[in-house]
């Protein structure tokens, strides 16, 4: 399924084409929700800033956006008081680095 948000260079006839060549069913998306939309805005500009930091050259984004995510998701924001992680899974991430070398959040939750 493609799912496309009412854009002009969608609707046409190639795309209609080249879907049912390949039975893919198209449909345009008619949602608009503002709140959300200002919050992915902010959620990108995060981490584009994040991404800037970690990269040398603009090319090589794209090889460091996984950790960037990760940065991102584990994080505590200061409005809420939790991580977008702990917000979905109902519990702390356990970063890579902190199985081979315990943190002071490891060892607390250990006693």
């Amino acid at each position: 399924m493609l799912i496309t948000n009412n854009a002009n260079n969608f609707n046409i006839d190639m795309v209609d084409g080249l879907c049912e060549q390949f039975k893919v069913r198209h449909q345009n998306s008619a949602i608009h929700r503002p709140q959300v939309t200002g919050a992915m805005k902010a959620a990108n500009k995060n981490l584009k800033k994040i991404i800037r930091k970690m990269t040398e050259v603009h090319r090589n984004w794209h090889e460091k956006l996984p950790y960037a995510l990760m940065a991102y998701r584990t994080t505590i924001r200061t409005s809420i008081g939790a991580t977008p992680y702990s917000l979905m899974y109902g519990m702390e991430a356990v970063l890579p680095a902190e199985v081979d070398i315990p943190s002071l959040r490891i060892l607390r939750k250990l006693r």
